[in-house]
């Protein structure tokens, strides 16, 4: 089966077979663990797969004339929900910690986890000892390419399906790259930006005050704004990826990454 490719405000989708494990099951406790088994996730039925804005997006106007207080409209959810859980674990690429390259890979991890404290502050986060077990995968490299144009950042979201305690559930594994050829400043700010899309943010705010912004200000921006706050907390009142609607048909079960 190949992939199903959608594109959600110029961010690509992908519906593939998992290649890496995930973490416990939404509202889960404990550490991060790889499920029991995974299969392929298999193109929505239908002759479109591009969704259109849900009416429950509609903008939230500020009572002053100002601009809306969230940027909700801008999201958009894939065909089988939104992308969102109720924990996320998160692996982060370990760097040298001895050497001359000690100092840069240190200096790109400090930044890093400064942006992940950020949503720590308002989303359920657990680091992952392994690739294997997370969500959200962030790698220190410059991104690919895409349609010629380079960027500091990127994040790609892939729908899989696993089975956890005997039952199969959607889940979103998110690839983020995070290049180190940056100050420290503007890494902490491109990865609060790629964790906002990972986190669910799949959009871009037309406010260059808001984290999510569509393009970066002059000065880098290290916190949420309000705007990205309400936005997330809309968001997470959403339907999620579980919650009955569009349902993809069995594919056979493939043993988990590592597993005997």
């Amino acid at each position: 089966m190949g992939p199903c490719t959608i594109t959600l405000n110029g961010i690509t989708v992908k519906a593939i077979t998992a290649s890496l494990a995930l973490c416990l099951g939404a509202g889960s406790a404990g550490a991060c663990q790889r499920p029991e088994a995974l299969r392929p996730l298999p193109p929505p039925p239908g002759p479109g797969i591009t969704p259109a804005p849900l009416p429950a997006a509609a903008a939230s106007a500020a009572s002053d004339g100002g601009p809306p207080l969230d940027y909700r409209e801008r999201l958009r959810p894939t065909p089988y929900g939104w992308p969102t859980r109720a924990s996320w674990c998160v692996w982060i690429e370990p760097g040298a910690t001895t050497g001359p390259a000690a100092v840069w890979d240190q200096r790109w991890l400090g930044a890093v986890a400064a942006a992940l404290a950020s949503w720590e502050q308002v989303l359920p986060i657990r680091r992952a000892q392994e690739p294997g077990q997370a969500h959200i995968l962030i790698w220190r490299r410059k991104p690919r390419l895409q349609n010629n144009r380079a960027s500091h950042g990127r994040a790609e979201l892939e729908l899989v399906e696993v089975e956890r305690s005997g039952q199969w559930q959607i889940e979103p594994l998110v690839t983020v790259a995070i290049s180190p050829g940056q100050a420290q400043t503007a890494i902490q700010a491109t990865a609060l930006h790629e964790l906002g899309h990972a986190f669910g943010l799949w959009g871009h705010s037309d406010q260059a005050s808001d984290v999510m912004a569509v393009s970066p200000g002059a000065k880098p921006l290290l916190q949420l704004s309000p705007r990205d706050r309400a936005t997330l907390g809309w968001l997470y009142r959403q339907q999620g990826l579980n919650s009955g609607g569009v349902r993809p048909a069995a594919g056979p079960a493939l043993p988990a990454p590592g597993a005997n």
